[in-house]
């Protein structure tokens, strides 16, 4: 068997390996036996989805093969991301289970899981739960067979959180905030939440179908939201993904600004309260170099790690940070969550607003990003384009022309079959030749026969 799990969770096209109902009817076996070891009939699981087609189909196949090995399920519904690694925790469930691709397109979905502290699960753990799957599963006798029951509640529960989490003498009256949720897992929840915090809410994305999630709009698509903010005069945007783990910004006069200018304001700030741990934040390989010279410039440090925010988290709970992202949008806050939440990352930054008196373009943009660019060449499955002699020589060249004034970074996508190919020089025009000389040696070598 192929390994299925990526930087976070299983995820492919829905009806093509892995993502059958099947293979969640063997993934939900696998992951009740291995959290109902003990035998007892105490175990439950929290499971919560976002608004594609595909998830009554995963919800139904995996809350079967987590029956029958005993657990008893709880399902949420359409829920963020965050939502369930928190009630996973305060339901003291054993395991928590998001059906989600994220910021991929409809017709995409996964699934990732949260043990019962409320974060996602380590690689070790994901490797047990391969094995198990590869072994195959007995299931629980006809009398331990366990039980599956809806939570109405679930998203008030979360939405609650999320207000414990912004300023308790704060309100959001006179501010006129565009909330894009991507029609996404946040479409009632942020709306509802700004709502209720006073904020004059001007809602997009927020019509799902099952198939329009992520669809001109969103984190990954924030033009639309932005033009939203320009044309009602609104004091903000805020812009979610499928999920609602990650945040895109837009300030008053519909500029964008992503992950690393955030998590520079907030760091700053943080830093000058004396609210950030070990005076450093955590990110990964992707965040600009910008961001790091800015933070040296304050005496603080930035911790990169790879790739995902699985691996974030990873760093910032054995190193004692509390707080980290990636330039996506993915922000972590551990002080209040267990993973990336967009929503009160959000909160955040309006919070900021507030309590600085200042517009969202003075706060959004924090340093001056050195050039970078970003290109992804697709693969088909069973190809190793890095492999390639080709390759592997047009990245030498590469390295040797950047190095001492930039980086250059090669991966694989742990969610996509993508080769993604990242550079960053302060000279832009010698920037954009460098990565284009890599994208067409690997295109190249995915066109072999």
């Amino acid at each position: 068997m192929d390994k299925l799990f990526g930087t976070d969770g299983v995820r492919g096209t829905a009806n093509q390996y892995p993502m059958t109902a099947d293979m969640a009817l063997r993934i939900g076996a696998a992951v009740g036996h291995y959290f109902r070891r003990d035998g007892s009939a105490a175990h439950r699981v929290v499971i919560g989805k976002d608004t594609r087609l595909s998830g009554y189909m995963f919800e139904n196949a995996l809350t079967a093969g987590l029956t029958s090995t005993g657990m008893n399920v709880l399902l949420l519904g359409p829920v963020p991301t965050p939502a369930v690694g928190l009630l996973t925790r305060s339901m003291r469930a054993d395991l928590g289970v998001m059906i989600s691709a994220s910021h991929n397109p409809a017709e995409d979905n996964g699934i990732k899981f949260f043990g019962p502290d409320g974060f996602k699960l380590s690689d070790e753990v994901e490797q047990d739960i391969e094995a198990l799957i590869a072994e195959g599963i007995d299931p629980a006798q006809a009398g331990n067979i366990g039980r599956a029951k809806r939570i109405d509640d679930g998203r008030f529960r979360y939405i609650e959180r999320l207000k414990t989490s912004f300023p308790r003498q704060m309100r959001l009256e006179g501010l006129k905030v565009v909330i894009d949720c991507a029609n996404g897992a946040a479409y009632r929840v942020g709306p509802e939440a700004l709502w209720e915090l006073g904020a004059t809410v001007i809602p997009v994305g927020v019509a799902p179908n099952g198939t329009n999630i992520n669809q001109g709009c969103g984190s990954t698509q924030p033009q639309t939201a932005a033009e939203a903010v320009v044309a009602h005069g609104a004091d903000v945007g805020i812009c979610l993904d499928g999920d609602a783990d990650r945040v895109i910004l837009i300030d008053e006069k519909g500029k964008v600004g992503d992950g690393d200018q955030f998590m520079a304001l907030m760091a700053e700030r943080w830093a000058a309260d004396g609210l950030l741990a070990k005076d450093a934040l955590v990110a990964t390989v992707m965040s600009n170099l910008g961001l790091e010279h800015f933070l040296a410039g304050k005496g603080l440090r930035l911790e990169r790690t790879a790739v995902g925010d699985r691996y974030v988290v990873e760093r910032m709970r054995s190193g004692g940070f509390n707080l980290g992202g990636e330039q996506s949008g993915h922000i972590v806050m551990t002080d209040y969550a267990t993973t990336g939440d967009g929503l009160m990352a959000g909160l955040q930054f309006l919070a900021a607003m507030i309590s600085s008196g200042t517009p969202a373009s003075s706060l959004l943009h924090r340093f001056e990003p050195v050039p970078q660019v970003l290109k992804n060449v697709r693969f088909a499955a069973g190809q190793t384009p890095l492999d390639a002699l080709s390759v592997k020589s047009a990245i030498e060249d590469a390295e040797r022309i950047l190095a001492g004034r930039g980086r250059l970074l090669i991966r694989k996508s742990g969610t996509e079959p993508l080769v993604r190919v990242m550079a960053e020089h302060e000279d832009a025009a010698l920037l954009e030749q460098t990565v284009d000389s890599v994208v067409e040696a690997v295109a190249d070598a995915v066109a072999l026969p």
